[in-house]
């Protein structure tokens, strides 16, 4: 009698894998409140409406240097998770047979069937670069007040402890294996501090304009390139509409396509941003006459009314949908809103 095959180390990997999501499921009914509200209201999406224009508290280079180093970090995820072919463990479990032979407390969630690969956490990996400088202007603010080693550490302390957390939320929901939140959560830690160090000029708008073109064409040249050469980039699609509990929690935001029309649109809007910036005397009054978080507010909430309007059920229409919306929004936050702000101060100035 031949013995059973001997599981390979990525099996084993992914098994015990499977065991930490496992403990974590297990935990307090708050806990389980937490993970699933972090990877709800984090996800990459969140760094384009959200962390974007609040950015602009802090410093409007540092905003703008969020969303660049945002769109670069999920380009290159995608690119990634088309070649690392990553599994995920909420269909992993079935395909590999563990579900079939014991019996396994998991849950799925309407956040657990994203439909791309699994290597890199996208959540990790984006989140982690994205939020570089803005810790890094946290941090020169704080050594402006004290010269406490202690207290000069706090906001890249809290950085490293908002990603373990989003990494164990992921798990959780059974998204990601730890081995690849770690590797996502390293490899945007690393993009961010190498991109901060090398800043485009936001200026030349031509720049940006290049970078859309360049990082779209890029991505369906390596997608045709795969398909020609038999690769099948899309088995993860496929694979996640057969093992989602509920077909409803498959959704399209979460498709490599939507990410790279994301990606897209927003560097097509720092282009269109850069074509029409503020004047030098324009961007003094501004800073002269709100407070630093009142354009902040303003973009967050037009953000929000942008990105709650209905989306068409073409599938067409709705990736063009999506990449204008990420267009508009950095035109809209660093831009036009400021000009409105400009204009109705200036108006109420008038006599």
């Amino acid at each position: 009698m031949k013995p059973p095959p001997q599981p390979s180390a990525m099996d084993a990997l992914h098994e015990a894998g499977i065991r930490v999501a496992v403990a974590l499921q297990a935990g307090p009914p708050w806990l389980e409140q937490f993970w699933l509200f972090l990877t709800s209201h984090l996800d990459p999406n969140s760094i384009y409406t959200i962390c974007f224009p609040l950015a602009r508290g802090l410093d409007d280079h540092v905003s703008v240097m969020v969303l660049w180093i945002a769109l670069v970090a999920e380009w290159l995820n995608v690119v990634l998770k088309w070649f690392l072919f990553g599994e995920r463990p909420y269909w992993w479990i079935h395909e590999s047979g563990l579900s079939s032979r014991e019996q396994l407390p998991l849950r799925q969630f309407p956040v657990s069937c994203e439909t791309g690969p699994g290597s890199p956490s996208g959540h990790c990996m984006i989140l982690g670069a994205a939020l570089w400088p803005i810790v890094t202007a946290l941090t020169n603010e704080v050594s402006r007040c004290t010269q406490r080693c202690v207290l000069r550490l706090i906001p890249f302390l809290v950085y490293i402890l908002l990603l373990v957390a989003m990494g164990l939320s992921r798990i959780f929901v059974l998204a990601h294996f730890p081995h690849q939140v770690v590797t996502g959560s390293l490899a945007g830690m690393a993009l961010g501090w190498g991109l901060q160090r090398w800043p485009p000029n936001f200026l030349k708008y031509r720049f940006f304009l290049a970078a859309a073109l360049g990082l779209l064409l890029s991505a369906l040249s390596l997608h045709g390139l795969a398909t020609a050469a038999g690769l099948d980039l899309d088995w993860s699609i496929r694979r996640a509409g057969a093992r989602c509990s509920d077909p409803s929690w498959l959704r399209p935001e979460t498709r490599p396509w939507a990410s790279l029309c994301r990606v897209g649109g927003s560097a097509l809007g720092l282009a269109l941003a850069a074509r029409h910036p503020l004047s030098r005397r324009a961007a003094e009054e501004l800073r002269g006459l709100e407070p630093p978080l009142g354009s902040a507010a303003l973009g967050l909430l037009a953000l929000d009314v942008l990105h709650k309007l209905p989306k068409s059920e073409d599938t067409a229409l709705w990736y063009l949908n999506v990449g204008a919306r990420y267009t508009l929004g950095p035109v809209l936050v660093g831009s036009l809103l400021p000009q409105l702000i400009l204009t109705l101060r200036r108006l109420r100035g008038t006599p």
